[in-house]
């Protein structure tokens, strides 16, 4: 979870440990545009995430995404080298087309997520999969469908 602050609530110690980390935000979602952008921005740039995970927090019919400044948060992820989601549960489909285009635009990588809680859902995937389409993405930009050296190196990059 990316706290207020844009910390992590987990230790340094044990973030250290992890193989893959994926961040998001669970609370707080109300905070003004330029404090949700530092928040996002802290949390990427802190060496230890890896993939931003439904990066807008919205909820079709139920929760509008939190303001931030896109632009900036794709900046900050290309630099750093964080992989930005799609995540392709039906009532997420976050990143949407567009913004998942401005992430290739701006150099970001994508991770396309089922966010499965049962199996049945892994068959979200084609969600993702046509979000990804739409966005004009190619293999090249979406790091599950590198070869398994590639995205090891990919998530095994030097913590803090």
């Amino acid at each position: 979870d990316i706290l207020g602050e844009g910390v992590l609530d987990l230790d340094a110690g044990i973030l250290g440990e992890l193989d893959v980390i994926v961040g998001s935000v669970h609370s707080r979602f109300g905070l003004p545009p330029a404090e949700m952008t530092e928040r996002l921005v802290a949390a990427l740039a802190s060496g230890y995430v890896d993939v931003l995970a439904h990066p807008t927090g919205r909820l079709l019919g139920q929760r509008e995404a939190y303001q931030f400044d896109l632009e900036a948060v794709l900046d900050c992820a290309a630099r750093v080298g964080v992989a930005l989601e799609i995540n392709a549960y039906p009532q997420r489909l976050d990143l949407n087309d567009v913004m998942a285009r401005a992430a290739k635009e701006h150099g970001a990588k994508i991770a396309i997520n089922t966010d499965a809680h049962a199996t049945y859902q892994f068959g979200f995937m084609k969600y993702g999969v046509g979000t990804a389409r739409r966005a004009w993405l190619e293999p090249e930009d979406v790091i599950n469908t590198w070869e398994c050296s590639r995205l090891l190196e990919f998530v095994r990059r030097k913590r803090p």
